[in-house]
């Protein structure tokens, strides 16, 4: 497991796969127009960690859950983003479907 911290390439990955810049990024969820670009950059770059109410919002802006930003690796990031778009009742099914995998294993 990884101590790099992974937000910064989750953050980058979701604005590209959105197709949006790092500006207007950075304006949609409040950010002052001329620092905007500059911040992102921040993050993305890993030099400073946006806090968890700053994530929350680019999380909402970027369409993927809160939990996204802490995946280490890209099949984490893609299952939590896919059971985020389920509902209540599916995200019981897949729980119950993956404790039935891990009884099949041990």
């Amino acid at each position: 497991m990884s101590t790099d911290n992974p937000i910064p390439k989750r953050l980058k990955e979701a604005r590209k796969k959105m197709k949006i810049s790092q500006k207007n990024l950075g304006i949609s969820i409040g950010m002052e127009s001329g620092t905007a670009s500059a911040r992102m950059n921040q993050y993305e770059k890993g030099v400073h960690t946006p806090d968890v109410r700053t994530l929350k919002l680019l999380a909402k802006e970027l369409g993927v859950p809160l939990n996204y930003f802490f995946c280490e690796d890209d099949s984490t990031a893609e299952i939590a983003t896919a059971i985020s778009k389920l509902s209540e009742e599916q995200r019981s099914q897949v729980l119950e479907f993956i404790k039935l995998i891990g009884k099949s294993e041990e």
